[in-house]
């Protein structure tokens, strides 16, 4: 059994805040601090460019891809790390569509963050009037998909709700009808069990700032099936995707398997600063984090549901239907977490009427569930939330 005692303790998490909006930005590993400044300061400072090789920088990215391909069930050298998601997602579905040139239809649903739609809208427009991007309510994604669809992009959980897709099955729906997949784990990689082996996902990106605790702005990954390592063309054919980067070749090459996917210079300061918050997830099994995960959830709806009338569950109600994440809706949802955060409990809204809570094993505990209930109730029971300092819109939400 995982010890989440054990690794709370490797977190710094400040005085006095119960911090649910991990499913947003990881607290700090302890850890990555020394491995910031190793890296700067012995590695950067003493080795200057020699680092790129005594130090490991130009392999970065496929050995710590490796590191996050056990926690989303890709073998060895189908993940590598670097630049945004965005980029990843644009990366994934041109490939995706570079492999099916005889369709147009990309399909995704509501529920999708909205950077992979602008994603897509800009990437179809760019080739052409005949492409087209159809989105559809998650509800409706398994009976939208047929024979004209090129491609599925889809996130497996709702970052507003939690809801969770079933990708083996959306996954064979799409194969069935010759489509390819694509699934955003934003909000799955180190929350959920993923299996996109044994799930059959042709791509898969992800952020590494949420429950991976990367920080802010880490790097993001790409995972190509092993059976479509040779086809699938990278789209931004960048420097370090080039089968010989040093060459210097005038003409583009791919890389050899998921190394194609590689665009530019590594960020290697972000790096090591993942590289130090996986260890964190050693000898954690996924199984454990799931269960955890749900006692967690289980026990807040619970508490939120007996005591703070006026909110209403965004969220399914079947733990199984959903991530590590629960959605409340309030009529003055941005004000109220606003209070919220000035009380030490910190989670984030979702327009236009979310409070969203995240749950990372972990680091948080029981006590963290009980005491985000006690004060969302007195909140609203005071309504202190109503004051113009909480109504006042910020710039992140």
């Amino acid at each position: 059994m995982t010890d989440f005692t054990a690794t709370r303790a490797l977190f710094h998490l400040p005085a006095g805040v119960t911090y649910l909006d991990g499913n947003s930005l990881g607290p700090l590993p302890i850890a990555a601090q020394e491995r910031a400044r190793q890296v700067v300061t012995d590695e950067w400072g003493e080795m200057l460019i020699r680092g790129w090789n005594a130090a490991g920088w130009m392999a970065a990215p496929g050995r710590i891809g490796d590191r996050v391909a056990r926690l989303i069930g890709a073998p060895a050298g189908s993940v590598v790390m670097g630049d945004t998601l965005s980029i990843k997602v644009y990366q994934a579905l041109a490939s995706a569509l570079a492999m099916r040139p005889d369709r147009r239809v990309v399909l995704s649903d509501s529920g999708n963050f909205p950077t992979d739609l602008y994603i897509a809208q800009g990437l179809l427009a760019s080739l052409g009037p005949d492409y087209r991007l159809k989105v559809v309510a998650p509800e409706a994604v398994t009976d939208a998909i047929d024979e004209s669809v090129a491609a599925t992009l889809l996130t497996e959980v709702d970052y507003r709700t939690g809801r969770r897709h079933d990708m083996p099955a959306l996954t064979a729906t799409a194969h069935d009808v010759g489509a390819m997949t694509i699934w955003d784990l934003a909000h799955s990689a180190g929350a959920v069990p993923v299996d996109v082996r044994s799930g059959r996902a042709d791509f898969a990106v992800g952020c590494t700032y949420k429950y991976l605790n990367g920080g802010p702005g880490a790097p993001a990954f790409i995972y190509v099936a092993p059976e479509h390592h040779d086809v699938a063309l990278p789209a931004l054919s960048g420097w370090m995707g080039h089968a010989a980067p040093f060459a210097f070749d005038l003409d583009y090459s791919p890389g050899r398997g998921i190394e194609r996917m590689r665009v530019g210079t590594p960020p290697v300061i972000a790096l090591a600063v993942l590289d130090a918050a996986l260890d964190a997830w050693e000898g954690v099994a996924m199984p454990d984090v799931r269960a955890r995960s749900i006692e967690l959830s289980e026990a807040f709806i619970a508490g939120v549901e007996a005591t703070c009338p006026g909110v209403e569950l965004a969220s399914p109600r079947d733990p199984q239907a959903r991530g590590s994440q629960v959605g409340f809706r309030h009529p003055q949802a941005y004000a109220v977490m606003q209070a919220l955060i000035a009380d030490g409990v910190i989670g984030d809204f979702r327009a236009p009427d979310i409070l969203r809570f995240g749950f990372a094993p972990l680091y948080n505990d029981m006590a963290d569930v009980d005491r985000a209930v006690t004060v969302l109730a007195d909140i609203l029971e005071t309504e202190r939330w109503d004051r113009p300092e909480h109504r006042a819109r910020q710039a992140v939400t």
